[in-house]
């Protein structure tokens, strides 16, 4: 059974597909709960059972929050609205269009990677948007969800700062696959230049712990850490 992850005060990581693909649970005063990312087409099972373990059902979910609409983040989106009894996902308005037909975001198909990886499957269900992000937004959302755009990985690709618990989530900005920091494969995304330049804003903000879409969380020295990878591999 996958079993959520204590990150900090009412914020938990649920490993979907080992420690390579993450969701993200919020939990509100009053119980309710809002997830972060719905991973793979395969994921909401997983994501159901890390609810459960602490303490969680899908009733209790009543805002799904995507960072960008990729089908290793909005794969099971469509399922988990339908489980949770939901209207629809939050995700920022430059990738709402994408989210609603479900044909995921551009890639630079000026890049040997992007036209490959534009030749392959990468759509998801399509999945009602209830509400759009914007940059610098904060939700109320267990005590504060603060919004930031960080385009390149897609148009509309957010990180977030839970500012309770001083937690930041990268989404695809930055990667750590095998506990190792890199850029996102650059076929993936919409612009890997814009991605390495606004992902800077990361080095900028405060948190104590730093959470990845892909890869396990770090807990000490979190912010040393991304700025350290952000000098090293520069724009």
């Amino acid at each position: 059974m996958t079993k959520a992850i204590a990150l900090g005060p009412n914020i938990f990581r649920i490993p979907t597909l080992g420690d390579f693909i993450n969701t993200f649970v919020l939990v509100n005063e009053d119980g309710s709960v809002t997830l972060i990312d719905c991973g793979v087409k395969k994921a909401p099972k997983r994501i159901v059972d890390g609810l459960a373990s602490i303490g969680k059902h899908p009733a209790d979910v009543t805002r799904i929050v995507l960072t960008h609409a990729h089908g290793d983040h909005a794969g099971g989106a469509a399922e988990m609205v339908t489980t949770t009894g939901i209207d629809g996902v939050t995700v920022h308005e430059e990738d709402a269009q994408y989210v609603v037909s479900g044909s995921g975001s551009p890639v630079d198909k000026t890049l040997r990677l992007g036209r490959i990886f534009y030749r392959m499957p990468h759509g998801f269900a399509p999945t009602p948007v209830s509400d759009r992000l914007v940059d610098d937004q904060l939700l109320d959302i267990a005590g504060g969800l603060r919004i930031h755009h960080t385009p390149g990985h897609s148009p509309g690709h957010v990180s977030l700062v839970h500012e309770p618990s001083s937690v930041m989530i990268t989404g695809d900005a930055i990667w750590n696959m095998a506990s190792r920091m890199t850029w996102p494969v650059s076929g993936f995304c919409q612009s890997y230049m814009m991605n390495r330049q606004t992902a800077h804003v990361l080095g900028e903000l405060e948190y104590d712990t730093v959470a990845f879409t892909h890869g396990p969380h770090i807990t000490e020295n979190a912010r040393e850490s991304i700025r350290g990878f952000l000098k090293r591999k520069g724009q």
